[in-house]
């Protein structure tokens, strides 16, 4: 084999053989494009060529040359530092997104993802199952159904406590409708979102979450009270349905969302210094407009399925409220979360005595007690001791963070035994 063909690559070495075969008249003009895959008139081309200057003419005349494209070397450092310092854990994605968007380097995804690779910063992709199962398709209008979840997670990487985020996330757009951070998915939590929710976008139709006792009754063996949660009774009060997905997968377009948001969320605040529930609370607003921008999608239909709140705050703060019963005492006292109250009358109260009233617990904490249609004064009398509070997978990261610190401050409180002074 010629040097020339040594220096040529193997689709230009098989041109070069075939423009031989051309030439001694063994394959037709017709065959040898359908075997390069060209058109006939690319090969009539080639064919000058290659007799004008031989199998240097099939080279391409590109090779050697540098490409008008091709990065500086000083933006090129840049780059390559800003991405071992400042963005060593980013996709090339979000990577090329915040070099223009913050350092004003307008560069492909692809490049950096070269970058990345030629630092050893590639992060190993993986792979996807098999899909079993067609997956549903999006709902028609905004509004329709939208898909909640909570996601506990180490947020703040280490700067600050773990803590959940509440995700609502519509199901025909794929648009963040409310982001509430929170120390554990609480119903607190849960409403909180929904206020935002409301007072944002309106009362939706349905909601699809997972079957987590803040939505559903999982005791089997609950033979009194309705039926609902304190949530489900909220839902029901402002005529939103309520739906428990069977599996994870079924919710995917929120499960989905929390894998994204573990990845650009968690860059976005550690990029601006966020290290508390605070100050990611206060950039949520800002994130949701991000986020929206970048991953919305159009409904298939421009009708809007929120129904608007007309009713204002307070109405609104009024339908979120948990409600309890109480029976008043012969005192005109009552019980509620460990504590005794007393109602305030200006008489002798004798006809409250034995009276049915409900407690309305707000969201900042107030509670309000309800008498036929009228609110009544009352007074805090004592604190009983009440049982520790059960925990479950979603809320037991808080309540250890609390052992763990007691335990801390305690090892320090408590002087050395004689042995150890020793």
């Amino acid at each position: 084999m010629s040097e020339g063909l040594l220096a040529m690559s193997a689709s230009e070495r098989e041109r070069s053989h075939v423009m031989r075969a051309l030439s001694k008249g063994l394959l037709r003009q017709r065959e040898a494009a359908e075997r390069l895959g060209l058109s006939v008139r690319q090969v009539k081309r080639l064919l000058r060529c290659w007799r004008a200057d031989g199998d240097k003419g099939l080279v391409s005349r590109q090779r050697g040359r540098v490409s008008p494209q091709r990065l500086e070397a000083s933006t090129r450092a840049r780059i390559e530092e800003l991405l071992r310092t400042k963005y060593p854990d980013f996709g090339p994605t979000l990577a090329a997104e915040k070099l223009s968007e913050l350092e004003r380097i307008d560069v492909s995804r692809e490049t950096v993802r070269r970058l990345q690779n030629s630092l050893g910063l590639a992060r190993s992709r993986r792979r996807r199952s098999a899909r079993v199962h067609r997956p549903r398709e999006r709902r028609p209008r905004f509004g329709e159904l939208i898909q909640i979840d909570g996601s506990p997670h180490d947020w703040f990487e280490g700067r600050g406590p773990r803590c959940t985020l509440i995700v609502f996330i519509d199901d025909a757009t794929s648009r963040l409708t409310a982001l509430r951070f929170a120390p554990a998915e609480t119903t607190k939590a849960y409403l909180s979102a929904l206020r935002a929710q409301v007072l944002a976008h309106g009362v939706p139709l349905a909601f699809y979450s997972d079957r987590h006792g803040i939505f559903r009754v999982n005791a089997k063996e609950a033979a009194s009270g309705d039926g609902y949660t304190e949530f489900g009774r909220v839902a029901e009060r402002l005529r939103i349905e309520l739906i428990q997905a069977t599996t994870p997968q079924a919710k995917g377009r929120v499960e989905r969302a929390n894998q994204t948001l573990q990845d650009r969320l968690i860059k976005e605040m550690r990029l601006r210094g966020v290290s508390d529930i605070d100050a990611a609370q206060a950039f949520a607003e800002e994130f949701i407009e991000l986020w929206n921008a970048r991953f919305a999608k159009p409904p298939l239909s421009d009708a809007d399925a929120h129904r608007p709140w007309t009713k204002g705050d307070d109405a609104l703060d009024e339908a979120l409220a948990r409600r309890e019963q109480r029976t008043l005492s012969k005192a005109l006292t009552f019980s509620a979360g460990g504590q005794v109250y007393c109602v305030e009358t200006s008489g002798p109260g004798m006809a409250l005595r034995g009276a049915r009233v409900t407690l309305l617990h707000f969201q900042d904490g107030a509670m309000r007690v309800d008498y036929r249609n009228r609110s009544l004064p009352y007074t805090h009398v004592k604190t009983n001791p009440g049982p520790d509070p059960a925990e479950d997978e979603k809320t037991l990261d808080v309540r250890m963070a609390q052992i763990v610190v007691a335990a801390a401050a305690n090892a320090q409180a408590q002087p050395l035994c004689p042995q150890a002074r020793g």
